[in-house]
């Protein structure tokens, strides 16, 4: 034995109490059952396809930020069926994991058939012990919300726009200049910059580490979405969907936060993101998708998915290959396919009209007659590709029926322009000569609503650089040139261009000229969310800035007589300047037009201003690092149709209270001029009695007579004597010699 004892340790060390320490550092092991949870709703299969189920159960978990492995899911299986029973437990690392998955997917859709339905392992001893008498909970205080459209309600129906300048957002009441004022300002409150929702509801910022909503009176955060370094973003039409963009990739950082709404591993690499707005919830990523050939240049075409307008799907493009639709909420594959297309390069989808959602109305009201639901329409087009021709399609969704074909040939590039009420579609498309050194355009426009869908050709010869719908209307306005700049425009070239407004001729059918402006430098439309008015704007251009204001039904009366002459009801209404305008919008009620001058493009004047429809200038601001206007949309009216025609028809009526409005409001400021009037009189009088006494004081200190301070001076007066000629009559005689 060694000296020391036995391996170096002494008998004294042996009879030292270590309890304390083992207490400080023993290892507890968590022995209950809080880190199962039971899922029913699960397919009834065979256990051929078992492999399957699982790892597809595993892919759905980890999507949602809640990972687990197939090797951790036990299936009870019923031997004398062979299959297993429709439920399944689910064996996470800890209860917070478990606590995290019960949250995010008890309710998920799994498939069309099968919803999960999910409880922790220990509830089931928790529900077989529960206390049969029921005990009423204490009533939870009442914390009312703010509505989130309380700012349709304003007394005055005031319109609201947003401005960012330097690093002060600010949004402001616009109305009546008396009743112009700030509703609500804040410093940094956005990174890059602002955006409105389609309906109004919420304002975007965009930060660093995300983008937040904000919205109510008092501009409190509604909602925030995880996506790092996030640059682009697109709402869904109806507020209930968002996508955002970031060109750096997805990045799941080791102990980054988990759950609904955080990327999970499998996301790495995507650089867009679908998101649910009401739960924040993240729905699917993808990766960025660019046309052929652009991949080098990076230039994403954006929105890169595009919405159905009911919000019940949403696609995107694969350039060359075919267009894939997904179903929401569930972010499927609609029909577990995608829609296979050759060549396919871009699509719309087709917009509901005002008539489209009358009818969905009318279906849904107690009592209706169903009809067969119009479904939704995609509108694509392919390039020519080797013996065949370029073509442009008509596809209903979901029933993926092709409703119209168009064979186009010696095309170079096609834009599909739908009218908002999805009426009219247009098809711009850029030709080539046989030689391909030359280039023109033709408008394909289809009348949707038509039976066989009809086609109207309308041949151009230059080129078209700028087109335009009406809304809600049959006229459309283009900008066109065959200025051999065109192509190259350098600093200081004025680019000459036309201006051509179509209407559809409803006896014949087809599109007419209703109007051409030659020799112009606009290269923009803008139209009236109303309809009729029109801005001509030329924009982005150093050297020219001018705006057109023009009415295309000032003669309505005289252009619904018969035989009245083509186009007799444009008007021009007025002409102003802008210097160096970079953007020009219309508010929502098509009654004043905003133009502003970013620094986000030159630093040469910026700032906005605010006109009426005339052309006449109601307010300019001139802002140092000025950045955006953006008008704050507004949602469609709830009024129907005949309380609308009711109002026109009373027109009379109603405008009597605001013309009785507008007279106190005149009224009130004449008093208030005359009185600011009256002030500055009496305190130049009052001045000039203060200097008459102090005048008087430095002639009495030099000894003279200082009467003058007591009695009010007289003044010398001067006689002017004027000589008036008058000619009474002038005659004029000729002396003939």
């Amino acid at each position: 034995m060694a000296p020391n004892g036995v391996n170096g340790v002494s008998h004294e060390d042996e009879a030292i109490d270590y309890s304390d320490i083992e207490a400080k550092y023993q290892v507890e092991y968590d022995e209950s059952l809080d880190n199962i949870l039971v899922v029913d709703g699960v397919p009834v299969i065979d256990k051929g396809k078992l492999e399957k189920l699982l790892q597809k159960i595993a892919k759905d978990f980890s999507r949602k930020g809640c990972p687990i492995k197939p090797e951790n899911i036990t299936v009870p299986w019923n031997d004398a069926t062979g299959k297993n029973k429709g439920y399944i437990f689910m064996e996470f690392k800890n209860a917070d994991d478990a606590s995290r998955a019960l949250v995010t997917m008890n309710g998920h859709q799994f498939d069309a058939k099968h919803a999960f339905m999910i409880n922790r392992f220990t509830d089931f001893e928790r529900y077989l012990n529960l206390d049969e008498v029921y005990h009423e909970p204490p009533p939870e205080e009442y914390k009312p919300k703010e509505h989130l459209r309380a700012w349709l309600g304003d007394p005055q129906g005031r319109d609201q726009y947003a401005t960012y300048r330097g690093d002060e957002v600010e949004v402001h009441w616009h109305g009546k200049p008396s009743q112009c004022e700030i509703a609500h300002s804040r410093p940094n409150w956005t990174d890059l910059y602002v955006s409105w929702s389609p309906l109004g509801t919420y304002m975007a910022t965009l930060h660093r580490p995300g983008m937040r909503l904000w919205g109510g009176p008092s501009w409190e955060p509604q909602q925030r979405f995880a996506h790092p370094l996030v640059k682009l973003i697109d709402f869904s039409p109806n507020e209930q969907y968002l996508v955002t963009w970031s060109y750096d990739p997805i990045v799941v950082r080791e102990g980054a936060e988990q759950g609904p709404q955080y990327f999970a591993p499998e996301d790495e690499g995507n650089n867009i993101a679908v998101w649910e707005i009401k739960t924040g919830h993240l729905l699917r990523t993808f990766p960025s998708a660019y046309a052929e050939g652009d991949e080098a240049k990076k230039q994403m075409p954006w929105p890169a998915l595009k919405w159905s307008p009911d919000d019940k799907f949403v696609a995107r493009v694969t350039p060359g290959q075919q267009i894939s639709v997904y179903e929401l909420p569930g972010m499927h594959l609609q029909g577990k396919k995608s829609i296979k297309i050759d060549g396919v390069v871009d699509f719309e989808w087709r917009p509901l009209g005002e008539k489209d959602r009358e009818d969905q109305e009318k279906d849904g009201k107690p009592g209706a007659k169903p009809k067969k639901a119009r479904e939704n329409m995609l509108a694509y087009w392919t390039p020519e590709v080797a013996n065949q021709p370029a073509r442009v399609t008509l596809s209903s969704f979901p029933g993926r029926e092709i409703l119209r074909q168009k064979n186009l040939f010696n095309v170079t590039e096609c834009k599909l322009y739908w009218q908002n009420q999805g009426d009219f579609l247009c098809v711009k498309v850029d030709r080539h000569t046989k030689t391909k050194k030359s280039i023109f355009c033709n408008l394909e426009i289809f009348r949707v609503r038509e039976k066989d869908f009809p086609v109207e050709i309308v041949e151009l010869k230059d080129t078209v650089t700028d087109f335009s719908w009406e809304p809600k209307g049959e006229r459309f306005a283009l900008v066109s040139s065959s200025d051999p700049n065109l192509g190259n425009p350098g600093p200081g070239i004025t680019i000459k261009t036309d201006v051509s407004f179509y209407q559809l001729d409803r006896a014949k059918g087809d599109f007419k000229p209703l109007k051409t402006l030659p020799a112009r430098t606009s290269n923009t439309v803008r139209w009236s969310p109303r309809g009729r008015h029109v801005v001509l704007a030329t924009v982005g251009s150093s050297s020219k800035s001018e705006l057109e204001f023009w009415d295309l039904d000032f003669t309505a009366d005289e252009t619904r007589r018969e035989g009245a002459p083509w186009g007799t009801g444009i008007q021009h209404l007025g002409t102003a300047d802008h210097y160096a305008v970079t953007d020009a919008e219309w508010d929502p009620s098509g009654r004043y037009l905003a133009t502003s001058a970013s620094a986000w493009r030159h630093t040469l004047e910026n700032g906005y201003a605010i006109w009426d429809f005339r052309g006449q200038e109601l307010e300019k601001h001139i802002l140092d690092r000025f950045k955006q206007f953006l008008w704050r949309p507004r949602p469609p009216t709830l009024l129907t149709k005949e309380q609308q025609r009711l109002i026109r028809r009373n027109l009379k009526e109603f405008s009597r209270v605001f013309d009785e409005e507008d007279a106190a409001e005149e009224s009130n400021v004449s008093a208030e001029l005359i009185a600011h009037r009256k002030r500055l009189v009496d305190e130049w009088n009052a001045w000039r009695l203060r200097c008459l006494e102090e005048v008087a004081e430095e002639r009495r200190k030099r000894g003279k007579k200082a009467d003058t301070a007591d009695k009010p001076v007289e003044e010398e007066k001067e006689e002017i004597e004027v000589w008036v000629d008058e000619v009474i009559e002038q005659i004029e005689e000729e002396v003939v010699e």
